[in-house]
């Protein structure tokens, strides 16, 4: 008898098993594929690997902007494939020693639920006093005409297979505009392919702040990249190579909906992801699923006392991140200790150069909830650090707070560094300090995070 099993070693999966066994408990962890889930194997490691070294052959392509001459720079693909699989490697293999040294049983195999403390996997059943399930996500697949033919003949990628592409097309058509395909966009541009992307809504970058969502677009497009936006793909032809899209042309009584071809070598379908609840045996335990997801409170528990979900199954933030403090908080309250989700405080970033990072309300979300608030944005200039090591002017810093409590509730960041800046603006918001508690900081100088507190001292 285990006092937990965990189905999915992803972030929440090993996560969840690392704490619970470090704390005393016998855990059992099953995982189908891999340790590291998704995000480890085919997703955050991986991606950034990859832009990681496109970031390099852009600083060396413009190294004499910083008086360094370089000659000859080039963008071996097959080789930064090759380190990308070495980097995934390496922190798998991490995992399996954290399994192992907090004395985690960890069993390779496809996992069923027999009933809310049984699973099978095989022919071998295994029992269990609390069952967490972090089975993760999917990429979604619209019922696009071709997608299904192509996605078995390798013209349609999703995130997995473009991460493993061995040769880099010249032309790329990528469907969707949130993060994945922003990052991919970003990376195979600077690999040297044409590059589109065609995204549905009329902006991209899902629910990011609208002004920096359009300072990160005129960024990709100065480098080649073309966006095609408010535009619907309704056929996907692999023998003609062409993806058929649609567009609303004109305004009012005269507008029209215009059918265009645009041709390409391969297709990236990144449109989102979607919880994994079928084919392990859900249906066997009662839980409630409410929109796709397995419904879940602040202590990451079901509706069924010792059913846990954490990650994206539950379908709140697909991010490793929350995953992670999901798993934390699930097994704090199993332990029988005080703890709670707070979603107010979760930082998305988008890992482009620039990046982009933000956390808590946009400008958007503030009004759509009634706010009283006011904002100010200020430019990446005002670091010195910033202006000493990169060229680019369009960099900003936006924070929003409430008027009447003058509390932090949303920092928006579009400049370098971005994605390790933003943690320091997670905590203010975490913690609800005042505009007044934020001055009071000392910020290490030079730093670009110094930005945080220009912006503030404007408020």
């Amino acid at each position: 008898m285990y006092d937990l099993i965990i189905l999915g070693g992803g972030p929440g999966g090993y996560m969840a098993a690392e704490r619970a066994g470090h704390a005393g408990l016998n855990v059992l962890l099953v995982e189908k594929r891999a340790l590291g889930g998704v995000c480890l194997n085919e997703g955050c490691i991986p991606s950034k690997a990859l832009l990681n070294s496109a970031k390099i052959a852009d600083y060396a392509a413009h190294g004499d902007d910083y008086g360094v001459s370089v000659s000859g720079v080039a963008l071996n693909h097959i080789a930064v494939i090759k380190r990308k699989n070495k980097v995934v490697k390496t922190l798998v293999n991490g995992v399996k020693a954290l399994m192992k040294t907090n004395k985690v049983t960890v069993v390779d195999g496809e996992a069923f639920i027999v009933d809310k403390n049984r699973i099978k996997v095989g022919d071998e059943i295994f029992e269990g006093a609390r069952l967490m399930i972090a089975t993760g996500s999917v990429p979604v697949v619209p019922p696009i005409e071709g997608v299904q033919e192509g996605l078995s003949s390798g013209f349609v990628l999703t995130s997995r297979e473009i991460l493993d592409l061995e040769t880099v097309p010249e032309n790329l058509v990528i469907i969707g505009g949130g993060v994945i395909g922003l990052e991919m966009a970003a990376y195979y541009n600077t690999a040297g392919a044409n590059v589109t992307v065609i995204e549905m809504m009329p902006k991209i970058a899902g629910a990011m702040d609208s002004e920096i969502s359009s300072l990160l677009m005129k960024s990709l497009e100065s480098k080649g990249i073309k966006f095609i936006l408010s535009a619907k793909v309704t056929a996907v032809d692999e023998h003609r190579g062409t993806v058929l899209f649609t567009r609303q042309v004109g305004q009012g009584d005269g507008s029209s909906v215009s059918p265009e071809r645009i041709p390409t070598d391969k297709v990236l379908l990144s449109i989102g992801r979607k919880p994994l609840i079928d084919g392990f045996g859900l249906e066997n335990t009662d839980v409630l699923v409410e929109n796709g997801a397995i419904k879940a409170d602040l202590n990451s528990l079901t509706n069924i006392p010792n059913i846990y979900a954490v990650g994206d199954v539950n379908g709140k933030y697909m991010l490793a991140h929350t995953a992670y403090r999901e798993a934390e908080v699930a097994v704090n309250h199993l332990l029988g200790k005080h703890d709670i989700m707070r979603y107010d405080a979760i930082p998305s970033v988008i890992y482009t150069s620039p990046e982009v990072a933000s956390v808590g309300e946009t400008e958007e979300t503030a009004t759509s909830k009634g706010l009283d608030y006011c904002s100010v944005t200020v430019p990446m200039l005002y670091s010195g650090r910033y202006v000493a090591e990169t060229t680019a002017t369009d960099g900003i810093c936006k924070v929003i707070i409430e008027k009447s409590s003058r509390r932090i509730i949303g920092v928006h960041l579009y400049g370098s560094y971005a994605s390790e800046i933003i943690v320091s603006a997670c905590i203010m918001i975490e913690m609800q300090m005042r505009v007044e508690d934020v001055k009071e900081v000392v910020f290490p100088h030079p730093t670009v995070s110094e930005i945080i507190r220009e912006a503030v001292f404007k408020l």
